[in-house]
């Protein structure tokens, strides 16, 4: 009785173990996201083609006048983003990258 309650638990473990992948690929689609980018970036560079970002109704506007906090809000309503993206995202722009 004790043999066959060992083999079945034994036999149920393998069966679980057979239901999770191998291996996880996230890791391989990360690096392939950065390659992809990076060779985007090469071309961009090659072709002289300057990314300016997503055009922020009010955003710069903001910036200009030096009312960050009006400029962090409507990034904000334009990105849906939270509020620590965007004030980097803000700073980010104040400071030219």
């Amino acid at each position: 009785m004790e043999t066959a309650l060992v083999l079945s638990t034994i036999a149920l473990v393998l069966a679980l173990l057979v239901q999770f992948p191998r291996r996880d690929n996230r890791g391989d689609v990360s690096f392939r996201l950065v390659e992809i980018e990076r060779r985007q970036r090469l071309i961009m560079d090659h072709l002289g083609i300057v990314d300016r970002g997503p055009t922020l109704p009010g955003v710069r506007e903001h910036l200009a006048r030096g009312d960050k906090i009006k400029a962090i809000k409507a990034y904000r309503e334009a990105t849906g983003t939270d509020l620590r993206t965007a004030k980097e995202a803000v700073e980010a722009i104040a400071a030219g990258r």
